[in-house]
């Protein structure tokens, strides 16, 4: 059973910056973690309702619980996070690892 790792971001101040440091630095970074099988990033183009407003969101997917904590132990993993860290990007994140419920009803 697959694992994702969700990293959900705020609207920053300025997106383009956001995006050029995200999409430049960190996520060249990020696909070099060992373990990944994809890392799909979405950026939000509508809320409806809730707080905070988010601007991306990323999930991080790896083949086990096993194979993300391996991950997250490797340079690779930690070089993104200190990425994250020089450009302001940890201010703006929330992060949390989820595993698929099951299958949902079957329509009828």
């Amino acid at each position: 059973m697959t694992v994702s790792y969700f990293a959900l971001y705020q609207t920053p101040d300025d997106p383009a910056d956001f995006e050029e440091k995200y999409f430049g630095t960190h996520v060249p970074l990020v696909e070099k973690t060992p373990g990944l099988v994809e890392n799909r990033v979405h950026r939000v183009i509508r809320q409806f309702v809730g707080k905070p407003a988010y601007h991306l969101i990323a999930e991080l997917v790896f083949t086990s619980p096993e194979a993300m904590k391996a991950a997250f132990a490797s340079p690779e993993w930690a070089a993104s996070g200190e990425n994250l860290q020089q450009w302001g990007g940890m201010e703006l994140v929330t992060m949390f690892s989820a595993e698929p419920h099951g299958p949902g009803p079957t329509p009828g």
